[in-house]
């Protein structure tokens, strides 16, 4: 296994518990926003209208999926900068 690859293993795990909890004060901050409603509605949540249940499910993946591609790929340049290659 490669010097890189190693040392990325453990500022992965690390930016990948951390993007977590920034994407979900992220996306509890748009819901505010968007939902106008302090808390984002649960799939089971009878009251909810399914546009609302589908709108606040794909806002989440899409910041989700957006804070951890930045946090992986910051992490992976850091990795770089330190050992010389990248972490692949």
């Amino acid at each position: 296994m490669k010097g890189s690859k190693l040392l990325y293993k453990p500022v992965g795990l690390a930016l990948g518990a951390l993007s977590g909890v920034v994407a979900g004060a992220a996306f509890k901050q748009v819901w505010k926003l968007v939902g106008h409603d302090e808390d984002a509605p649960d799939a089971t949540d009878e009251d909810r209208a399914w546009r609302e249940i589908l709108l606040a499910a794909a806002l989440q993946g899409a910041i989700f999926a957006a804070v951890k591609a930045a946090a992986d790929r910051g992490g992976a340049t850091a990795v770089r900068r330190v050992t010389g290659t990248w972490p692949g």
